[in-house]
């Protein structure tokens, strides 16, 4: 049972754009690892940008820095 965890910021992330993440994930695992699909678990967690940091700094002031 393949558990896969997908995070991302929550900021314009369509539905449409997460149900295409679900599908190749999905197929990329029946590929190379011959798992079945019913047996693929996905799950997508969308972040608050304020709440994510990376390179010492949250998301929110990194993007107010490259504007």
């Amino acid at each position: 049972m393949p558990y896969v965890n997908v995070r991302v910021t929550r900021d314009g992330v369509t539905v449409e754009q997460k149900r295409r993440v679900v599908e190749e994930i999905t197929r990329t695992l029946v590929d190379v690892l011959g798992k079945r699909p019913e047996h693929i678990h996905v799950i997508i967690d969308e972040v608050e940008p304020e709440n994510w940091g990376f390179a010492g700094v949250l998301t929110t002031d990194y993007r107010r820095a490259q504007e």
